[in-house]
């Protein structure tokens, strides 16, 4: 059984979405005009920036683009809203030991910031 606070983690697109939100509005820009320039449909990048997609690293390249923002940037940025919002936050150093004490040969490990 899961506990509630995981239930109720936020989920890194939320994060993302809300960043991608935050500054399409801070320029002034429409839904539609970014998405026109980053080349995906305007329903797509609507659940992209309500946290209902998870964005390839293409569109997210793509949107950053369209918004003159570093895909660094937009990380770092929701790196801090993650900080503000309190969500939980698992160390990689402690992500590592724990998993390599549970590692078999052959298994795959994949880390993702």
């Amino acid at each position: 059984m899961v506990d509630d606070a995981r239930r109720t983690r936020p989920l890194l697109r939320t994060f993302v979405g809300e960043v991608l939100r935050r500054r399409r509005l801070e320029q002034g820009r429409t839904l539609a005009g970014v998405a026109r320039e980053a080349c995906v449909s305007v329903q797509y990048l609507s659940e992209v920036e309500r946290g209902r997609k998870e964005p390839s690293s293409e569109i997210l390249a793509a949107v950053c683009d369209s918004l003159g923002i570093d895909l660094a940037d937009l990380l770092a940025e929701v790196g801090r809203d993650l900080v503000i919002d309190r969500a939980p936050v698992v160390r990689l150093d402690l992500a590592r030991l724990r998993r390599a004490q549970q590692s078999r040969p052959g298994d795959v490990l994949m880390l993702a910031a």
